[in-house]
């Protein structure tokens, strides 16, 4: 059985927010389904996207736990994004978490 799977980021002004994601994810979208909505493929049948709603702007948690955590920041930071929190957990994991302009959460986990 196949399973894509979206997590969805609702953000106040699609046109404002989409050059941050797209240096976030250090490319452009992987498709646009439509004028206020993008998206990016961040591993195999799993996508991440933006989509102007303002209602609901600024409440998306999003985390991907990935083995290369370290590297991941040390790209985004290159590419001008610094994580706004870094927490580290019992056992040696780390989050590190990032924001957009509307307050969205988007993190990365891993061993840290």
């Amino acid at each position: 059985m196949a399973l894509d799977l979206f997590a969805g980021i609702p953000v106040t002004d699609f046109a404002a927010a989409l050059p941050w994601y797209e240096r976030f994810f250090g490319r452009r979208p992987s498709f646009l389904p439509n004028d206020t909505e993008a998206v990016w493929e961040v591993a195999e049948h799993r996508y991440v996207y933006i989509v102007e709603d303002p209602e609901r702007a600024g409440n998306a948690l999003v985390l991907s736990f990935v083995d290369d955590l370290n590297e991941r920041v040390a790209e985004i930071s290159r590419r001008g994004i610094e994580p706004a929190k870094r927490e580290t957990y019992d056992g040696g994991a780390t989050k590190m978490i990032y924001r957009d302009t509307d307050g969205n959460e988007i993190s990365f986990g891993g061993p840290g």
